[in-house]
Formats: C-alpha cells, structure tokens, sequence
C-alpha cells in the first residue's frame, strides 16, 4: 500500500508540470474566467480544464476570488488548484446541473486518471438552495469521481453541499489529504462515501450532519478493498465511521485508525433528545462505529483501532441481517482494538445477526467503555424484536436492551479480550452482558465489568454455548 501510494504523488507531480502551468492571473485573463462570485462562470473555467487536458495535462490554477459556477468536469491529467482565498461557488440554480451517472455534482469527472483537487481554497455548494428533507430528489453532490484512476485530494475545504460531500464510486488509486468537510447545510450530508480501492485518507478533518466517513457498497459485482483511513478528527450527528447501508457487494481489508470522535459543531436537522430517551445534549452522535450488511453483500477482515470517542449513543453497533437480499452475506473477521468510549444514552453496543445469518469470529480487545446508566430490573425481561427487514441503527431494537454493556445475539466467535465496561450517571441494574443463540463467547480474565444493582445478575447467557467468562 504504501509503495503504491508513493507512486501515486509521484505520478501527479509528473503530470502536473506538462502544461497549463502558467500563473491563476493569467488563466483566468486568457480564458476570462470571473471570479466576482455573481458572473457564472461555468464555460470558461470548464474551457480552460479541457484545453488543459487537451495539452497533456496540468494544473488549473484559481487565485483569490469567488467563483460561480454549475457542473465542470475533470479531465485526463488535469488538476483544478484552489489557491488561498479562492471560493468555487455552486449555482443555486438547479438547471446548471446536468444529470451525470449516479448523482448531479459540482465537480466531476468519469472513467479518467491522474486528476486531483488540491490547494487551501475553498469549495462550497451552496446547499441549502436545494430541495430539503431526507433523501429529497434532484440535490447535487459537491464532488462526484466515477470510474477514475490515480486521483489526489490534498488541502481543499468541502462545505455546504445539496447531498453527500464527496463520493468516490469504483476508483482505483485515491489519496486523500488534509481535507476539511463541513456538511449542515441539507439532509444526507455525508462527508466521505467511499466505494473503491486502494484508497488512503489522512489528516482529515469532518464536521457533518450525516454520516462522517461512509464505505458503501451499491454494486454487486464491486468489492471495496484496500482502504485506509487515518488521523482524522470526526464530527457526525449520525454515524462516525459506518460501513453500509449500502452492501450489496462487499467490504474486505479495511482499516480505520487513529481517529477521534466527537460532537459536531451545530445540528440543524437533528433533535435526537426527543426520540431517544437519556440523551440530554441535542447535539449528539448515533453510532460511534457501525458496521452493517443487510443488503445481500459481505464484510470481512476489517480492522478498526486506536479511537477515542465521546459524544456517542452507541459505541459500538454490528449488524448482518436480511433487509433485501441475503443468499450469500456473511460478517466475519472483525478486530476492534485500543478503543476508548463514553456513551450518551441508554442504548448498549450490540452485536447481532439474524436467524440463518450469524455473524462470525469478532473480536473487540484493549476497551474501555462508559456507558450511560438508567436500565431497571424490568428492561432485562423484555423481548428483543428480531427487526429483520428494518433500518439498521442503534435503536432499531428499542432504547433499552436488556444489557448496558454488550447486547449479542446469532453470532459465533466472539472475543472480548481486556475489556473494561462500567455505568455512569446514576444507577443500573440491566445486565453486564447478554447473550442469545451464540456459540463460543470469550470474556478474559483480564476483563472487568461493574456489576448492576438490585440483585440481577452479571451475566444472562440466553440458548448459549461454549461460553467462557470471569465471576466477578
């Protein structure tokens, strides 16, 4: 991976000194590109790209200014640099964006290479021009890249865009730098939808009503592989580091790390404390982690590490079930290590298959978990809904599970290795851990976990086998 991405800038720096190279004055004087942010400026600075990519390729340079402008799309060899002060502004004019493969855009570009956005301006898609409410139609992404190779994003600010920020859709060779996302201007702000390989994103920052970081999966016949994400700070109002809804593919060697996870800066559409009971803060997460595949794909040797999270609902939510198809899913090899989380409502991490559908070999080590006090002894008696062909989230089962600690039902395989889980913020008398139809569940002995109040018990390991974990 690292050799590859080497390779990678390598190349770019190559291509980018070919042609077009002249100062951001004199581009925008020959192609009479305006930047008074009122002039739409759509046709010269698209003109200006494709004479660039018509030359052998380069950089596109913007000086300072503030630049109106519809859909422009990236061509073969082409790098659109925003320099310090430069804005490209979306129109909020609708009709200046035309239907290009999955999603309208801002910026685009399909079946193309060596292409990049880099530089300390600023994009911004004007997105509360658009339609509004959740998945509401015919909203731009801001940056769309379809079927591209050798693509560098380095040091650009994403805000304020009609539908997800940035969607990479079967890319092969990405790398991803010091971006800064900012996404509370529509529904389905998502920051990063990722749905390709070989993919590195460092050093980058996500401020976002919607999921921060989302690996997707729509095509069936696409694996989302080699992928590494590090160093990020993440803000979400919804899920941090998600995997799915999308999963009618599959998801293989992936990596998360490094990363820390907390409250977003402001939450325009959210108003979490009214439907989740114990959540006091309105501006809140749902899932720090949540990995999910309910749509007939498959997850597996995923490693997530080395995260910090406050802020949260839920830690930790795992979720392989049957929503559409699911005659060749599976959920295995997992490892969540050196985590540390503090939860903002009653709903406890879970791991949970379906029947006919276990999730296999997990394994959670080096965490410590706070998780928010407040279950009574009649919350451990109630029915566990099965919610097959509902939306995964966090509380698709109810805000209180019958465990504060970790709810695990149709699974095998699964490790909690030194893992420390206790109550704040009042009292608690729901089960540590609770299990139902799992075979082999280890608990080592280095593990600690507070024990409840009013009599009930650590454990209720439920039609469970080969079970192994500390009395305490």
């Amino acid at each position: 991976m690292k050799i590859v991405f080497r390779k990678l800038v390598y190349l770019l720096v190559l291509f980018t000194v070919v042609a077009c190279t002249s100062s951001g004055g004199a581009t925008l004087k020959k192609y009479d590109i305006k930047n008074d942010g009122k002039t739409l400026t759509t046709e010269a600075l698209q003109k200006a790209i494709d004479e660039c990519a018509a030359e052998g390729g380069g950089v596109v340079s913007l000086p300072t200014g503030y630049y109106l402008t519809g859909t422009i799309t990236l061509h073969k060899g082409v790098v659109l640099n925003l320099e310090k002060g430069a804005v490209l502004c979306g129109s909020k004019d609708i009709a200046h964006y035309p239907a290009k493969g999955r999603r309208k855009a801002l910026v685009f570009a399909e079946n193309t290479e060596q292409i990049g956005i880099t530089g300390e301006g600023k994009i911004d898609g004007n997105g509360a021009a658009f339609n509004q409410g959740n998945d509401a139609p015919d909203r731009p992404t801001l940056v769309l890249f379809l079927d591209c190779k050798q693509v560098n994003v380095k040091g650009v600010r994403m805000v304020s865009s009609g539908f997800w920020t940035f969607r990479l859709v079967r890319c092969d060779g990405v790398d991803i730098r010091n971006v800064h996302v900012e996404g509370h201007a529509n529904w389905n702000n998502d920051g990063f939808d990722i749905e390709s390989r070989n993919v590195t994103i460092a050093d980058c920052t996500f401020d976002t009503d919607d999921d921060a970081i989302c690996f997707k999966s729509e095509d069936p016949n696409y694996v989302v592989e080699h992928v590494t994400v590090t160093n990020c700070k993440l803000a979400s109002n919804c899920n941090f580091i998600k995997f799915g809804t999308a999963s009618a593919g599959g998801f293989r060697n992936i990596q998360v790390t490094n990363c820390t996870i907390a409250k977003c800066s402001k939450s325009l559409l959210r108003d979490w404390p009214k439907r989740v009971p114990g959540v006091s803060n309105p501006i809140t997460g749902i899932a720090g982690i949540a990995l999910e595949v309910v749509d007939g794909g498959f997850m597996e040797d995923i490693r997530i590490a080395d995260i910090v999270m406050q802020d949260v609902q839920t830690p930790i939510f795992i979720r392989l079930g049957s929503r559409k198809v699911s005659d060749n899913s599976y959920l295995k090899n997992i490892l969540i290590e050196n985590i540390t989380a503090e939860s903002v409502s009653y709903v406890a991490n879970s791991i949970t298959g379906v029947p006919g559908l276990r999730v296999e070999n997990v394994t959670i080590r080096n965490a410590a978990f706070k998780l928010k006090a407040g279950g009574k002894i009649a919350d451990t008696l109630v029915e566990v809904p099965e919610a097959e062909k509902a939306y995964p989230e966090n509380r698709m089962f109810g805000v209180m599970l019958p465990a504060y600690g970790f709810y695990i039902r149709h699974a095998d395989k699964i490790t909690l290795d030194n893992v420390h889980l206790s109550y704040i913020g009042g009292e608690e008398e729901r089960h540590a851990v609770v299990t139902d139809d799992v075979v082999g569940l280890h608990i080592s002995s280095n593990s600690t976990l507070q024990q409840p109040g009013g009599g009930t018990t650590l454990y209720n390991f439920k039609n469970s086998q080969e079970v192994e974990a500390p009395t305490q």
